[in-house]
């Protein structure tokens, strides 16, 4: 790519749209795990049933994966530049985060214990924002604010108590090790999003269920264990797989806070499920999401800006940010529309367009 400084036409827009209504699928898929799950509970441990849907996420992806080896739209490979990320990102959410939420909910009532988990999305933005400097203005912050707060309402029972110090601070370490894990696997996101998931749920599912058979847990029936397996694809597999895609295309921020709708879903899907009641709280937290969700939507982030040169792999086709020549060795393509990976350089560029902190545009603003 040649050096540019006037405006350009850009596909900047249809990626953030599609990346927006990834990041909202994942929150859908993920908030319906748990009115489901509530019906698989029954003689079975919660970290027995973390394991199994963990543990279906990842065979069932695994399964997918091999299927899609040797595709010529193929994703791009994890790669050794990516196994400190990914190896990070692992070890903070799929190990210290549920010892550390099993910790908190042994000694923290539910009614705190449910509004605490709403500081993952707080912690995911406070991270992207100041220590991965991810690029934020006062509307995106607002609109974090509102759907973090939507989340709380839809949280609240009327009270809460802390029973203590230590578990209140263990499930908030946990909500700082998932924000972690979701600000490190960005790192990663554009490598394979099936085979980071399937990485994932794997050894989260091996860690959970070794918890729960080391507590005493037996597994349950064989037809419980397949809907969690099912259900754990699902909701935990196919979900984290757009989240990935969403954080590639977005930006860790803002891709959390549209996953922090998930909470809404699930209350939602539980009125029909369970005849729960219909609260002033889900009513005004459903509001307080939807204000935040259209903040975000409507942001309009244009300027001139420089791309640093930079070499990467991942799946794309030629558009205005990849106008490389192929040599030898790299994919043959039928035209420019054509996905394909392969490693890459991006010659410095200066141009105007609509964008989001995507894998492309992680610039600094003064």
């Amino acid at each position: 790519m040649s050096a540019a400084n006037a405006p350009e036409a850009s596909s900047a827009p249809v990626a953030i749209r599609a990346g927006l209504l990834r990041a909202l699928l994942a929150a859908v898929l993920f908030g319906v795990s748990a009115p489901l799950a509530k019906g698989l509970l029954q003689n079975v441990r919660p970290q027995l049933l973390a394991g199994l849907l963990y543990l279906g996420s990842g065979l069932g992806l695994f399964v997918v994966w091999l299927a899609q080896r040797g595709r010529a739209a193929a994703e791009a490979p994890l790669t050794r530049r990516d196994a400190p990320w990914l190896a990070g990102a692992i070890t903070a959410g799929g190990v210290l985060g549920p010892l550390l939420l099993m910790v908190g909910l042994s000694r923290t009532p539910a009614s705190s214990a449910s509004l605490l988990l709403n500081l993952e999305g707080v912690f995911t933005a406070l991270l992207a924002w100041f220590v991965f400097r991810e690029n934020f203005d006062r509307r995106i912050a607002l609109g974090m604010v509102a759907i973090v707060a939507g989340g709380a309402l839809i949280s609240w029972t009327g009270r809460a108590e802390l029973g203590g110090l230590l578990g209140p601070l263990a499930v908030a370490g946990a909500c700082l090790c998932w924000a972690v894990d979701n600000n490190l696997t960005q790192k990663v996101s554009a490598g394979d999003p099936v085979q980071i998931t399937m990485l994932k749920g794997l050894i989260a599912g091996a860690v959970n269920t070794g918890i729960a058979f080391a507590l005493g847990s037996h597994l349950p029936t064989a037809w419980r264990v397949a809907a969690s397996m099912g259900l754990g694809f699902v909701s935990y597999g196919l979900s984290l797989v757009l989240f990935v895609l969403a954080l590639r295309a977005l930006g860790t921020a803002r891709t959390g806070a549209y996953f922090s709708t998930a909470p809404f879903v699930g209350a939602a899907l539980s009125l029909l499920l369970w005849r729960d009641p219909v609260t002033l709280p889900l009513l005004l937290g459903g509001v307080c999401m939807a204000v935040g969700v259209w903040l975000h939507v409507s942001e309009r982030h244009e300027h001139q800006h420089a791309h640093e040169a930079m070499e990467h792999e991942h799946l794309h086709v030629h558009d205005k940010h990849h106008q490389h020549a192929h040599g030898p060795d790299d994919p043959p393509v039928a035209g420019p529309d054509e996905p394909h990976s392969h490693r890459h350089r991006h010659e410095p560029m200066v141009h105007t367009h609509a964008h989001v902190p995507d894998i492309h545009h992680r610039h600094g603003h003064d």
